[in-house]
């Protein structure tokens, strides 16, 4: 079973990655998001072909036409725009009469793309290509060129090696100077202006028994931007080596690494540290200027290490394998930051170091105008305001007016006074009942003065007759009012009833 080791990823700033793989196709690999987000394959380009497998990219990065080559496994080289993926040169390997068995025989391995070389009118670029025994080329390629060699611009042609494989080759910021190395031939550096050696490593001494241990160079790179005699080469041997080639052609330097092979090396803007991956998928850091180890990444990778890049602006690296998965480290942190699964078994991966430039243009370009926010909030609010509900039926419809930003407290201050009326008719109701007190209108008074006159009447009477009642004043009479209506309406119409019998005797 693979080691994996699971992290949380943090997530990556803003990054465009473009891959290869062992089918052909490349995949565009973006983190969009601010100020971290997750990265994701966004295009992807080309026919899945084992016999156009990609063995190897390079790219020419720069802001304005940026070119990206690739070496194909049947030996042809491709110019492509890594802005949309579109063909623009086909190059045929460097020896036109190589058969499809030659050309498997000696593939390409190593190519580099020109960056200082911008392209003009004429010229779409310029490439440093170099096959598996040592054959490497200088082209220029022309703008409409074709699959023919009559298009290609001039060239020059010159053997790296006449023993061994070559494995790996490397060009300075510069661009005047290459090295190259692999299985059974020593590190050696070339002028590409003159197609000239310069310099060439020595053999190690023998160990103690007398044993001389074979070169078998698998990666390299240059130390310094600016100085191109330090170089540092990695074996199969688990080795890494510092070469200064201005004073000595043994190693200055030489660290070991656990026990796997190192498969790819990659330089630090800093002038003094490296980044190396091995075939087990270990990635570590070293400073060159002691050969201290600065620390292993964690998250250990499933499969061998192929390819690493650093960006040259942002603290981090990228790196792919053989366990099919993009991944991307801080470099402050050694910590992983984002990690993409793309399925094939990868090759090569490169960085566009201009691609946070251009997507802050795109978002400026894309943003809408002030006015038209603007707009877009003023039409919000009226939405809102028509939204606003119509009084109850009850009291009729009263539609607002969806300008009147005062409407809705208007209305609510309406709600608030009705429902005090209904609180006060409610308590008068109650003190009325309450206390029996019942609103007289005109007819009621003057009942009651009739009522007045009859109780006088009938007081006299009771005199006559020897009743004898007791005075009760004006306000003991409006109290007892009521009640004393009924009970005289009774005893008079008992007396009529009495005055009639006697009548009828008399």
């Amino acid at each position: 079973m693979p080691r994996i080791t699971s992290v949380e990823s943090p997530g990556c700033p803003p990054l465009r990655a473009i891959t290869t793989d062992i089918l052909g196709l490349i995949k565009v690999v973006e983190a969009r998001a601010r100020p971290a987000g997750v990265a994701k394959v966004v295009e992807t380009w080309g026919e899945p072909d084992a016999s156009r497998a990609i063995l190897v990219a390079s790219l020419a990065d720069r802001a304005v036409d940026p070119v990206l080559a690739v070496a194909r496994k049947n030996g042809v080289v491709e110019l492509l725009n890594p802005l949309n993926g579109d063909a623009l040169a086909v190059v045929k390997s460097s020896r036109t009469d190589q058969t499809v068995g030659a050309v498997e025989n000696d593939p390409l391995v190593a190519l580099h793309l020109f960056r200082k070389h911008a392209p003009d009118l004429t010229t779409l670029g310029t490439f440093l290509a170099c096959t598996e025994k040592g054959k490497a080329s200088v082209r220029s390629v022309a703008k409409e060129n074709t699959v023919s060699d009559s298009d290609v611009g001039p060239s020059s042609t010159w053997e790296v090696c006449n023993k061994g494989t070559l494995q790996f080759s490397s060009v300075d910021v510069g661009e005047n100077y290459a090295m190259f190395g692999g299985n059974g031939m020593e590190v050696n550096l070339w002028d590409i202006t003159s197609c000239s050696k310069m310099w060439s490593a020595k053999s190690p001494r023998a160990n103690n028994v007398g044993i001389f241990t074979k070169p078998w160079f698998t990666a390299g790179t240059f130390l310094c931007k600016d100085d191109h005699r330090k170089i540092v080469a990695c074996t199969n041997n688990h080795q890494v080596r510092l070469y200064d080639t201005a004073s000595q052609r043994r190693p200055v330097v030489s660290v070991d690494f656990r026990e796997s092979p190192i498969k790819a090396v990659v330089g630090d803007p800093d002038g003094h540290t490296v980044y190396i991956g091995t075939g087990t998928g270990d990635l570590a850091s070293f400073d060159m200027r002691t050969g201290k180890l600065l620390g292993c990444y964690v998250g250990k990778c499933s499969g061998s290490i192929r390819s690493i890049v650093r960006h040259p602006d942002l603290p981090l690296i990228a790196s792919c394998g053989l366990d099919s998965y993009l991944r991307i480290w801080d470099t402050n942190t050694r910590q992983p930051l984002s990690a993409v699964y793309l399925k094939q078994h990868l090759t090569t991966v490169v960085i566009d170091s201009h691609f946070s430039a251009e997507e802050s243009e795109e978002t400026k370009s894309k943003q809408p105008d002030s006015s038209m926010v603007a707009e877009a909030a003023v039409r919000r609010e009226k939405k809102k305001k028509k939204n606003v509900l119509v009084e109850e039926a009850e009291e009729g419809t009263q539609m607002v007016d969806p300008d009147d930003c005062d409407a809705e407290a208007v209305r609510k201050d309406k709600k608030k006074k009705k429902k005090k009326k209904k609180k006060k008719k409610k308590t008068v109701i109650e003190d009325d009942e309450e206390t029996q007190m019942v609103d007289l209108d005109e007819d009621d008074a003057e009942t009651v003065r009739k009522a007045k006159k009859k109780k006088k009447n009938r007081r006299v009477a009771e005199d006559e007759e020897g009743t004898q009642m007791a005075g009760l004043n004006d306000s003991d009479a409006e109290i007892y009012a009521p009640k004393r209506i009924k009970s005289e309406s009774g005893e008079r119409s008992k007396g009529t009833k009495k005055k009639s019998k006697k009548q009828q005797v008399a």
